[in-house]
């Protein structure tokens, strides 16, 4: 008995040493500890012993199968710590290998002129105040002196949602609110998505920004709309430009005027974009019209103001040298990644 369980710890020895895996490990675990093992066989076989026997043979075989057990948790140790290092070998990573660098994002041309023209006026002691983008007719058009028969507000040329709420055709709904709910000074910009019924083409787009201003104080006049508009002008596109008024009219203000500015192209020499004239037209402004002030509750016999709005896809278009304005809207990398 004693050579059967000698050469059942050889046999066990040998194929314990030979496994390979973790799988094939416990395959001979079973064979040889479980139910059908040879161990097992032998434990069976005991009854033949005589009894006298018995105690020395079961503490033999109970040895043995320590024994076993033991070399099987070696090896099992062994093969687990095989595999974990042949798994981090083929995860391992070269660090120090080159590898082409990520794509690397942009500021979009709109957000980029926004925020130069923010910083602009707001260096010149104005606030950037918001409203919402689905406006009342009330605010965009009656506190404004648009009445009811006025071109501004016929369907072809603003989106109606409802028959007194419209998607915003300007900023200046803001303005109004911002007289309707302070008291003078008022020294605000208000920036933010505009709606109009427009062909998208080279110089229109349904959905475009627009920056505009309103100044209210005591004994304000043009010379101060004209010397914010010039200290804009030169704080976006350098020195050595200036600005020109010319007659115009707009129901918000009176006296109204179109802005022209020397032409960033050729710096008022002329040229292509400015047709030969060295100007180019930018914005509208005026001095805020008495009408208004009244309708929004301030006292026109003790302040005046102006105001002016600006388009900031023309803006950027002039400031980047961009010749559609369907470029700003169509998300082409190509041009986009240019304004890195």
């Amino acid at each position: 008995m004693r050579e059967t369980i000698h050469q059942i710890l050889e046999e066990a020895r040998g194929a314990i040493g030979e496994v390979k895996s973790a799988a094939d490990l416990e395959a001979l675990r079973v064979q040889l500890q479980g139910k059908k093992g040879s161990l097992t066989a032998l434990l069976r076989g005991m009854g033949r012993l005589p009894a006298e026997e018995r105690p020395a043979f079961g503490a033999l075989i109970n040895s043995a199968r320590e024994t076993i057990a033991e070399m099987i948790e070696l090896r099992g140790m062994a093969l687990r710590k095989a595999e974990r290092v042949l798994r981090l070998e083929a995860e391992r990573l070269d660090v120090t290998e080159p590898r082409p660098q990520p794509a690397l994002g942009a500021a979009h041309p709109i957000s980029m002129v926004l925020g130069d023209m923010v910083d602009i006026f707001v260096g010149l002691g104005f606030e950037v105040v918001e409203g919402p983008e689905v406006e009342l007719d009330t605010y965009s058009f009656e506190l404004l002196n648009l009445p009811k028969n006025h071109p501004a507000r016929d369907a072809q040329d603003t989106f109606y949602i409802e028959d007194n709420i419209v998607l915003r055709p300007h900023t200046s709904p803001v303005q109004a609110r911002t007289m309707l709910s302070r008291k003078p000074p008022i020294r605000v910009i208000c920036p933010g998505r505009c709606f109009r019924a427009d062909e998208a083409d080279a110089t229109h787009s349904p959905n475009f920004h627009q920056i505009e201003g309103l100044l209210i104080d005591k004994n304000i006049t043009m010379a101060d709309l004209k010397g914010t508009l010039d200290a804009f002008a030169r704080g976006l596109y350098g020195e050595g430009i200036a600005t020109r008024f010319r007659p115009s009219f707009f129901p918000f203000t009176e006296p109204s005027a179109e802005v022209d500015m020397t032409c960033v192209a050729c710096r008022g020499k002329g040229c292509r974009v400015c047709k030969g004239t060295g100007w180019i037209e930018v914005l509208g402004c005026g001095m805020v019209n008495p009408k208004v002030f009244e309708l929004c509750g301030v006292d026109a016999s003790v302040y005046t103001g102006f105001a002016f709005g600006i388009g900031l896809e023309r803006t950027a278009m002039m400031k980047y040298g961009i010749n559609d304005m369907r470029a700003l809207y169509e998300g082409d990398l190509r041009f986009l990644t240019q304004f890195r």
